[in-house]
């Protein structure tokens, strides 16, 4: 993938760039109907999966973008954000600590009831005090306060200058909800989303599980996105296989997260008539995460061990194929401050050096410890992927290590309660720019509620990243970050991942309806000529 710089707006105008539509309208007819293996459950320790508060996956995220308006959104092909709900939004300060959004006029939500800059306050307010601790209050517990001004501007004081604050506004937890739905200060429980986004939604659920989310085009929608069809559903697939065979019978026009590498890789060498493969950019990244304070992986030692025996070559080419590649950093190729300190630091696998590492920090071996990882939230090769990672480990004799999969409902509330000691994770970017590569890892309020903490990194990198308006000049600072990263190891990069979706002829805009974030933009998807 090649290497492109990210420049931050100072001002997001009024007037956003207009692209060119590759795909062709499709103002009536059928639904469009994409597959995906998400699974959206509802359980007592998540009653509230869909609420902007609180859901912080990947798919969540890409229901939420379809019903919930934000501020700001990223447009197609990427680049600076460009207002949405908002008609302008600006710093109004050098330092980047204010940030001014005026409405679009006329703005509803999809019942008609007026959004006003009292909505917007509410909604993001409610985030900060709702402050889930595995949600996403880490994107905005920088605001300090929020004011309204007159009938149709917000203007956001934040603690420290933050460059990144536009794509911020850009990601669903600062999308706007209406206040009658949605309680101050708890989550709103069950599947609903209601907003004033592109689409109204209805989720079909049996036994307290999503299985189809229809989408309607919202009449009322006033925003910067064109819409290029009436409905689409989301047929909601147990498993890989299962979806692609609803491709091969036409019951669904596309298929996006997750394809298994297999499918992948065999409708690369093995095209099938009217199916078309498309390859995007993929920023997606897997990794190990620690406990920092379980007795077994406590001493920094261990897990600089574990980083010099793991072969991350041997799990992309053998596991995932021509869809992953070895990853040396949190921050993936293709993003602004990518460097290999993992590689410059470890480089080729080496069970000596390990055994060398363990013995200066007089750890006994083997450790002993399980490898945990979830077994239906980032596709099926996750299982083989861990049995390599254990055989690797237990090979050098350092270690002796056990796997177990949990389905996701279980898994991350006991992985955020801290009960496992070593377990895998996946990550897409909230948007695309360093930070969220490294902040939602190392910064206060952080994603996995790790004990870990670098006072470097929080009382000083990353603030000193933020203030940067030109990304690459904070370069240096996330060079040093990706630094204590590898040599503190509260997370261990694994591989980066190329994104497919497969798609029946016939349909259009299939390669906008996903971008390099893994971000799905259904209003995209036409039928029609193109």
């Amino acid at each position: 993938m090649n290497r492109k710089t990210l420049v931050l707006p100072a001002v997001v105008g009024l007037l956003a760039p207009v692209l060119a539509a590759c795909g062709g309208s499709d103002e009536g007819g059928e639904a469009i109907v994409v597959g995906t293996t998400d699974q959206f459950i509802a359980s007592a320790d998540s009653p509230a999966p869909l609420d902007p508060a609180i859901g912080y996956e990947a798919g969540v995220w890409n229901v939420l973008r379809q019903t919930v308006q934000t501020l700001t959104h990223i447009p197609r092909g990427g680049g600076e954000p460009v207002p949405e709900a908002a008609k302008a939004c600006s710093f109004t300060d050098t330092e980047n600590e204010s940030y001014r959004c005026t409405l679009r006029d006329g703005l509803t939500f999809a019942d008609g009831t007026p959004v006003t800059p009292e909505d917007v306050k509410y909604s993001i307010q409610r985030v900060i005090d709702i402050k889930d601790e595995s949600g996403p209050i880490g994107l905005l517990d920088n605001i300090d306060t929020i004011e309204t001004k007159g009938e149709d501007q917000v203007v956001f004081h934040l603690r420290t200058p933050d460059a990144t604050f536009p794509y911020k506004l850009a990601t669903p937890p600062a999308g706007i909800v209406p206040k009658d739905k949605y309680p101050a200060k708890s989550p709103r429980e069950g599947f609903q989303v209601d907003g004033s986004g592109p689409y109204t939604m209805k989720p079909e659920v049996k036994n307290n599980q999503v299985v189809k989310v229809v989408f309607t085009k919202n009449p009322k929608y006033k925003g910067d996105l064109e819409i290029k069809n009436q409905k689409v559903e989301l047929d909601l697939f147990p498993d890989a296989a299962a979806m692609g065979k609803a491709l091969d019978d036409k019951k669904i026009d596309m298929m996006t997260r997750t394809m298994s590498p297999e499918q992948a890789q065999k409708l690369l060498a093995e095209p099938k008539e009217g199916v078309k493969l498309t390859e995007m950019p993929g920023l997606a990244i897997s990794y190990l995460a620690f406990n920092t304070e379980a007795p077994e992986v406590k001493n920094k030692a261990v897990r600089q061990a574990m980083a010099q025996v793991i072969d991350r070559g041997s799990i992309a080419s053998k596991v995932y194929g021509s869809t992953a590649e070895p990853l040396y950093s949190l921050i993936p190729s293709g993003i602004t401050g990518h460097t290999t300190p993992f590689f410059d630091k470890y480089g080729e696998p080496d069970v000596a050096k390990a055994a060398r590492t363990l013995d200066k920090a007089g750890i006994s071996t083997p450790v002993t410890f399980t490898l945990h990882y979830t077994t239906d939230h980032y596709g099926p090769a996750t299982k083989a992927e861990f049995e390599m990672l254990a055989e690797q480990l237990n090979a050098s004799k350092l270690f002796q290590v056990d796997i177990e999969g949990k389905a996701w409902d279980k898994y991350r509330p006991e992985q955020k309660k801290g009960e496992y000691s070593v377990y895998g994770m996946g990550w897409f970017p909230d948007f695309p720019d360093p930070d969220t590569y490294t902040a939602p890892f190392l910064d206060k309020n952080n994603f996995l509620n790790s004990p870990y903490r670098s006072a470097l990194a929080q009382d000083t990198l990353i603030p000193q990243s933020r203030r940067e308006a030109d990304r690459s000049a904070a370069s240096d600072a996330f060079e040093k970050l990706q630094d204590i990263v590898a040599t503190d190891v509260p997370v261990l990069p694994i591989w980066q991942g190329k994104q497919y979706v497969a798609s029946l002829d016939g349909l259009n805009g299939v390669e906008y309806a996903v971008n390099s974030s893994a971000d799905l933009q259904l209003w995209e998807l036409g039928r029609g000529t193109s």
